[in-house]
């Protein structure tokens, strides 16, 4: 489901204040593969509602390049809101998620095992409200950049 930040924020503090844990997860979900499902569901498994902020066709222009995103950032958030262990799907403009974070202060922080603790946006604001940051494991040979590379010819696993 694809929420306004205030009606996100009104809906996390219920949930906190009910003990549930928040997940928080960010990124561009350009074209969704085994990778991205796989670390979705952890991510979920972690705590009771899972949050994904999600990088607005610009900022996706930013970081990737004019060429992409590949999908619009409405069908981007409608596949997302469609798998049933993402609890909310938000759309942020800015380069990285860390107002959003920020905002949020969710439980546990998670990023893919590609990733350097400090190389992951927010996780200093999440720790320092008593939070987690989680690097989850990368499953090798899936990515969107693979994906385009291999122009539709699917992936295999090695």
């Amino acid at each position: 489901m694809l929420f306004k930040i205030e009606i996100l924020i009104e809906k996390v503090e219920r949930l906190k204040s009910d003990n549930n844990k928040i997940v928080f997860t960010n990124g561009c979900f350009d074209i969704l593969h085994r990778g991205h499902f796989d670390y979705l569901r952890q991510s979920k498994s972690l705590g009771n509602f899972l949050i994904v902020g999600l990088n607005s066709d610009d900022s996706v222009r930013l970081l990737k390049g004019n060429d992409r995103p590949i999908n619009n950032q409405n069908i981007r958030a409608e596949n997302l809101s469609k798998l049933d262990y993402i609890d909310a799907v938000i759309i942020f403009n800015e380069e990285t998620p860390e107002k959003l974070i920020n905002l949020l202060l969710p439980d546990i922080l998670t990023k893919g095992g590609d990733y350097k603790i400090n190389q992951i946006i927010g996780s200093e604001i999440v720790t320092n409200h008593g939070g987690e940051v989680k690097i989850l494991p990368h499953i090798k040979g899936y990515s969107t950049t693979a994906i385009i590379n291999n122009q539709g010819k699917g992936l295999t696993e090695e």
